[in-house]
């Protein structure tokens, strides 16, 4: 059994997670502060992937980062870097799709902090940075926690738009959820159901971490 598809989608899983935590809390941060006529705009622009099909989302990022694209084309010119059919492209697909997980999930946290505590340590010298990582994070850890197993598990399950940005080819793109539907197109469905375990596996564990944090955030 090949077991590329597994160490891909861990590595497309956990970088796009990585990129997703530090893009959705900063956004989530910002946006609960603007006016609310903007935040209702750009929780909108924000939240569509969600709503979307994934194929749309990928679809779309083709429009973008296609190789004969104003942006795919200025990448491949300018750092030799193609963005479609590599493993990377999994990466943005993966980035499109589960950033709004994070992004609702931190805003929902960041909306509920008590803004007293932040006034408290202004009155006290200290800085904006140290109130967000000090204060404001450790005060809303576990919508953070969960929100960051939730894209991570997205990210791991993701499949349209992957399958459109990245393709499938074996040993370079294939990823669980692509590796089981041209398993099954190609009538191995042995091995394709061995994928399926695999993939059911891993979302038992991260919804069992989230319960936990959810039980965890409850008893605090």
């Amino acid at each position: 059994m090949d077991w590329f598809p597994l160490l891909n989608s861990i590595r497309i899983a956990a970088l796009s997670t990585v990129i997703v935590f530090f893009l959705g809390i900063f956004a989530a941060y910002f946006i609960a502060k603007a006016p609310r006529v903007i935040k209702g705009l750009l929780d909108v622009i924000l939240t569509l992937p969600l709503v979307l099909p994934p194929t749309v989302v990928g679809y779309l990022l083709l429009l973008v980062l296609g190789p004969k694209r104003v942006l795919g084309r200025w990448l491949l010119d300018t750092f030799g870097l193609r963005v479609t059919m590599t493993w990377q492209a999994g990466v943005f697909a993966a980035v499109a799709v589960s950033f709004p997980l994070m992004y609702r999930t931190a805003r929902g946290a960041f909306e509920s902090f008590d803004e007293t505590l932040a006034h408290a340590g202004r009155t006290l010298g200290l800085s904006s940075t140290y109130i967000f990582w000090r204060v404001r994070m450790p005060v809303c850890r576990q919508g953070i926690l969960a929100g960051t197993v939730l894209t991570f598990a997205r990210a791991l399950g993701e499949y349209g738009a992957t399958s459109m940005l990245a393709g499938y080819t074996p040993g370079r793109t294939a990823t669980i959820s692509t590796a089981v539907y041209q398993l099954w197109r190609t009538g191995e469905d042995g091995l394709a159901f061995r994928w399926v375990l695999v993939n059911l596996s891993i979302s038992a564990v991260v919804l069992l971490a989230v319960n936990l944090l959810e039980r965890k955030g409850g008893a605090s």
